[in-house]
C-alpha cells in the first residue's frame, strides 16, 4: 500500500462529508483532473483504505434495540465463537478485546423477543461461551465513520 498523502486524506475528507460527491466535483474543488480523483479513489479502494457502504438508520428500518454483548471465552476458543457470531445477520461488529470480555459484538433486533431469542436458542448454542453480558442502547449521542479531521 502507498502512503497516503494530503491530496489522498483531502479526497477521503469530501468523501466523508458527502459520499455522493461526483469525481469531477471533488476534483475541481482540490484543482486537480477527474482522473487524478478516479485513479487515487480506485487506488484506496483497492488497498483497503475505504469502502462505499450505506449507513442505514437501524430504527428506520424496523431495527429499535441495540445491544453491545460481552462475552466470555473458553480458553483458546475466541477465535472459532468468533468466526461464528460472524455468521448471524443481526450481528454488526465482532471484535476482540482485552479487559472483562474476550468478544464484544454490537447486534440489532426488532424487539427485546427477538434479543432474548437470539441469546437464549443462538448464542447458547455456541461451543466456547462462558457467559454473555447484554447491554441495552437507551440513547445514542454519536454514531459515526468519520475518522479524518475536517481542516
Amino acid at each position: 500500500m502507498e502512503k497516503l498523502d494530503t491530496l489522498d486524506m483531502s479526497i477521503l475528507t469530501m468523501l466523508q462529508e458527502n459520499g455522493r460527491r461526483s469525481y469531477t466535483e471533488v476534483g475541481k474543488y482540490l484543482n486537480v483532473s477527474e482522473g487524478t480523483i478516479r485513479s487515487r479513489i480506485n487506488r484506496m479502494l483497492k488497498d483497503g483504505v475505504f469502502e462505499f457502504v450505506i449507513h442505514t438508520n437501524p430504527n428506520k428500518i424496523g431495527l429499535n434495540v441495540q445491544t453491545i454483548i460481552g462475552l466470555t471465552t473458553k480458553l483458546g476458543m475466541q477465535e472459532k465463537v468468533a468466526k461464528q457470531l460472524n455468521q448471524f445477520s443481526e450481528v454488526r461488529f465482532v471484535g476482540a478485546f482485552s479487559g472483562k470480555h474476550d468478544l464484544m459484538l454490537q447486534a440489532y433486533f426488532r424487539s427485546n423477543e427477538d434479543l432474548v431469542d437470539f441469546v437464549n436458542n443462538q448464542l447458547s448454542k455456541i461451543d466456547g461461551i462462558v457467559s454473555a453480558d447484554v447491554s441495552l442502547e437507551l440513547k445514542q449521542y454519536k454514531d459515526s465513520f468519520s475518522f479524518i479531521e475536517k481542516k
